[in-house]
Formats: C-alpha cells, structure tokens, sequence
C-alpha cells in the first residue's frame, strides 16, 4: 500500500522541482508517470526533461509505439501502460485513492501562488485521506523540503 506525497510549491517553479523527484524515484527503481491535464504542458515538460545541464531523463510522452518501455512517460491520460509504481500529478490532474494504494508512491506537485492549485490541492488531500490513503505534506517555504503535515498509517 503506496502513500500519498503533496508537494507545495512556492520557491522552485514544477520545471525545477519535477526532475529532483523524478531522479529520486528512478533512483528507487521505479518506473514512473507523469499526469497532467493539457498537452501543451506536457510538451513543455518534455523538453524539460530533454533539455538538462546534467544530461536528459530517459522519457517518452503517450501515444507511441513504446510506451510500455518508457522509464517515465508523460500523459494527459489515467492509464498506465508502462507498470509504472510511482505517479506524479502536475497541474490540478486527479489522482484517485485506488491508484494510490496501487503505487509505491504517489507525488502531487501544486503550485503554492496559485489560488485554483492551492484550493484542488486541499480537495485532492481531504479525498484522498478521508478514503485512507496515507499522506505527507512537503513545503519548501523555508528555503528547504521539510514535511509539515502527515496523515494515516
């Protein structure tokens, strides 16, 4: 049974923080998706990924042939196909309590100016503990990730 981790953003922008989590999770063995909810960030993230002073993450956006294959692959879909065993939320996209007791790990990254991101993040952790998943609260607010909150087993 995975757990949930919300991270608030407000010092580092997404194109910052996601690659950090995404070498932390491959570094676990993981194999991971990237959930959005407009393809034109998807796009965006993807050259992010691509485009990196310490070299590109192997990676794959949804819709082609090896999809299955990708080590992390970016979608706008809620299928898995590559058996990924972490899932990482970008931009306000669902995540539902089922995936998370599926995955290792879950990681919902919301951006903390953003009044909407803010308020879906606070929905999306109500729902998400109130079925039972097991959740953690990460805040960069001091300088540095500290968990600030924690919820269930």
């Amino acid at each position: 049974m995975g757990a949930v981790f919300f991270y608030h953003l407000t010092r580092q922008p997404l194109e910052v923080t996601l690659p950090m989590l995404l070498g932390k999770a491959t570094g676990a063995g993981w194999r991971v998706v990237i959930r959005g909810q407009q393809t034109d960030r998807i796009e965006m993230l993807d050259r992010v990924l691509w485009i990196r002073d310490d070299g590109f993450m192997p990676h794959g956006v949804a819709g082609g042939p090896y999809d299955s294959d990708q080590p992390i692959l970016l979608t706008t879909a809620d299928d898995i196909p590559n058996s990924a065993r972490c899932l990482m939320a970008v931009d306000g996209a669902d995540v539902a309590a089922d995936e998370v007791n599926k995955m290792e790990r879950v990681c919902i990254l919301f951006d903390g100016n953003n009044e909407t991101d803010l308020a879906r993040a606070r929905v999306q952790w109500k729902t998400l503990t109130d079925a039972g998943c097991a959740a953690q609260y990460w805040s960069e607010e001091s300088g540095r990730w500290e968990k600030k909150a924690e919820s269930g087993a």
